[in-house]
C-alpha cells in the first residue's frame, strides 16, 4: 500500500529508533508525533515568555504566547468536532484534503512559534530591520518565521534540522500559502480581488505581500507540504489551516478582551460611548462625508463608523449593515452591559463573570462555523456565518480602538523598539569584531553557519529567488554571506523572550547586573 503523502516527512520515512543523534517518539500516530514534537520545542516553552498584547511581567493576570496557543488549540478542537460530527460536512472535508484534529491541534500549537519578542511590535521591527539594514527582500513575518522554526532552525529531526514534521501538519501552519515576493507565479498580490494578507502594505508599497508564510529559503519545503493539497487553490489554505486560521481569531476576539477588563483598562464609559452614540446615530453617521469623519475621529461613534465602511470596501462579500447594527447591539448587550459593567475586583463573583463570556461567546462563535466548498477569495474553506463574522469584527474593534491605540502603551513599544534596533546592532557589531567573533553567543555561530549554507545553496539551484531590497538580484559571495548574516541575527534576535532581549542588551551595553553565567539564549 503506498504511504498516505499527508504523512510523508521530509528526512525519511522511517521514525528514529533512539540511535546515537535521534530521538525516539512516544506516540504512534504521526500526526500525534507531530504535535508532541512541537509541544517539546523549546521555541513552544519559550512562547511563556512572550508578549500577547502587552508584557505581562509575571502578573499571571494577562494572556502570553503560550497561554493564547493551548486556547487557540481548544477552540480548533472544538471547530475540528463540529466539522466531523456531521456526514456532509465531513466527507466534504475529506473531499478536500482532510481534517484530522491532530494535524489541527499541531497546527494551533505551532502558529505563533515565530513570534519575536514584544508581539505585533516586535514583527514589524525586525521586518524594517531585516529590509533596510540587511536588504533581505523577504524580511521578516511571524508565520514565515514559524515555518522557517519547524522546517530549518529547531533541531528535533534525524539530521538536526527542523522538526521533520508531516507534510500535513506543514501544510496546516500556512495561513498565507505564498512568499512575500513573486512565488508562487502568478503571486496572489496580482490577482483582481486580493486574498487577506496579499495586499502589500499601505506605508511601503512595492515590498510585497503584508502577510506570507515562507520566506525563498524554504521554498522546497512549502511545495513538498502542498503537494498532498492538489483540490485546492494555490493561494487557499487547506482545511486544517483555515480551522487553525479561525479558531486563532475567535481566541484573540475573546480572551484579549478579558485580559485588559482583569487590569482596569477597558473602561465601561468610552467604550458604552462608541457603540451607544454609533447606535442612537448611525443614519446620521452613515450620510456624514469621510473627510468630516477623519476630523471628528476622536468623537464617539466615528470610528465604528469608519470600520463599518472598511469593512464595505474590503469585504463586500458578506457585508451587511442589519447584520453589522445587530452585531453592536449584542457586542453593547454582553460585553458594555454586561461584563464591563463591573469593575473586575478579583473576586470570585467577578471571576464567574470572566468565565461566563468567555464560554457564552465561545459557543456562539464557535456555533457559526461553516465548510464552504467554494470560498469566496477573501474567505477560507472555514468561515463564519453572517452574524458571528460581524460579531468577530466588533468585538476586534473595541480591542484595537481602546487596548492597542492607547497612547500609554505606544510609550512602552517605542521603548520596546529601541531595545530590538539597539540589541540587533550590538549583535551585528560583535559579528563584524574580528578579535570577538570567536566568542560569540554559540547559537548565533550555529544560525550563521545555517544561514549561510542555506543561502549559498540557493544562489547555486536558484537565484532568481535570491533578490535582494531594492529588486535586484543578489550576486556574488560576499553578498550572499552579508544575506546570510542578517538572516541569522534575525533569527536569533526572534528566538528571545521579552526578559531575555532586554537582559542581553543590558549586558552588550554594560549595564547588566546579572550574573555573567546566567543563560540569555535558548
Amino acid at each position: 500500500m503506498a504511504t498516505d503523502p499527508r504523512t510523508r516527512r521530509r528526512q525519511g520515512a522511517a521514525e528514529p529508533t533512539g540511535a546515537a543523534g535521534e530521538f525516539p517518539d512516544l506516540a504512534a500516530g504521526p500526526f500525534r508525533v507531530d504535535r508532541d514534537r512541537i509541544g517539546g520545542s523549546p521555541f513552544f516553552a519559550r512562547l511563556g515568555g512572550v508578549t500577547q498584547v502587552v508584557s505581562a511581567t509575571g502578573s499571571g493576570l494577562l494572556h502570553n504566547r503560550l497561554t493564547h496557543s493551548l486556547k487557540v488549540a481548544q477552540v480548533a478542537r472544538a471547530i475540528t468536532e463540529r466539522i466531523t460530527g456531521s456526514a456532509d460536512t465531513a466527507e466534504l472535508a475529506e473531499k478536500l484534503g482532510g481534517c484530522d484534529p491532530e494535524v489541527v491541534e499541531a497546527a494551533s500549537l505551532a502558529h505563533d512559534l515565530g513570534h519575536p519578542p514584544f508581539g505585533h511590535l516586535g514583527e514589524r521591527v525586525l521586518d524594517r530591520i531585516a529590509r533596510h539594514r540587511f536588504g533581505l527582500a523577504d524580511g521578516f513575518e511571524g508565520n514565515a518565521q514559524t515555518f522557517r522554526i519547524l522546517t530549518t532552525t529547531d533541531v528535533r529531526g534525524p539530521s538536526a534540522i527542523g522538526l521533520d514534521l508531516t507534510a500535513a501538519v506543514r501544510a496546516s501552519v500556512l495561513k498565507y500559502p505564498w512568499a512575500r515576493l513573486h512565488y508562487p507565479a502568478p503571486h496572489p498580490s496580482r490577482m483582481p480581488i486580493l486574498p487577506r494578507g496579499a495586499a502589500e502594505p499601505a506605508d511601503a508599497p512595492g515590498t510585497g505581500s503584508s502577510k506570507f508564510s515562507t520566506y525563498c529559503t524554504e521554498i522546497d519545503d512549502f511545495d513538498q507540504a502542498r503537494a498532498p493539497f492538489g483540490r485546492i487553490e494555490p493561494w487557499q489554505q487547506t482545511v486544517e489551516a483555515s480551522v487553525m486560521d479561525t479558531a486563532d481569531d475567535l481566541a484573540y476576539a475573546i480572551h484579549d478582551l478579558q485580559d485588559f477588563h482583569r487590569i482596569g483598562v477597558l473602561q465601561h464609559a468610552s467604550v458604552a460611548a462608541e457603540l451607544g452614540e454609533w447606535a442612537a446615530h448611525a443614519i446620521e453617521l452613515s450620510e456624514m462625508d469621510d473627510a468630516r469623519l477623519s476630523a471628528e475621529s476622536r468623537q464617539p461613534g466615528r470610528s465604528l463608523e469608519r470600520l463599518r465602511r472598511r469593512m464595505h470596501a474590503k469585504d463586500s462579500w458578506i457585508v451587511d449593515d442589519d447584520a453589522f447594527a445587530q452585531a453592536v447591539a449584542r457586542v453593547r448587550a454582553e460585553l458594555v452591559d454586561g461584563l464591563l459593567a463591573n469593575a473586575f475586583d478579583g473576586s470570585i463573583e467577578a471571576e464567574q463573570a470572566i468565565a461566563a463570556f468567555s464560554a457564552r461567546w465561545s459557543a456562539r462563535l464557535v456555533g457559526g462555523v461553516l465548510l464552504l466548498a467554494d470560498p469566496p477569495v477573501r474567505s477560507g474553506h472555514v468561515a463564519l456565518a453572517p452574524a458571528q463574522w460581524h460579531e468577530v469584527q466588533v468585538l476586534k474593534f473595541v480591542h484595537r480602538r481602546f487596548v492597542l491605540l492607547r497612547p500609554d502603551l505606544a510609550l512602552h513599544q517605542r521603548g520596546q523598539a529601541s531595545v530590538l534596533t539597539n540589541l540587533v546592532d550590538a549583535l551585528d557589531a560583535w559579528l563584524g569584531d574580528r578579535d570577538e567573533v570567536s566568542r560569540l553567543p554559540r547559537r548565533l555561530h550555529d544560525l550563521v553557519e545555517l544561514a549561510d549554507a542555506e543561502y549559498t545553496s540557493l544562489a547555486a539551484r536558484a537565484p532568481e529567488l535570491l533578490i535582494g531590497a531594492t529588486g535586484e538580484p543578489v550576486t556574488g559571495a560576499d553578498a550572499v554571506h552579508g544575506l546570510a548574516r542578517g538572516r541569522a541575527v534575525v533569527d536569533f534576535v526572534s528566538s528571545l523572550t521579552d526578559q531575555q532581549a532586554v537582559g542581553l542588551l543590558e549586558a552588550l551595553s554594560g549595564r547588566s547586573t546579572q550574573p555573567w553565567s546566567d543563560s540569555f539564549v535558548l
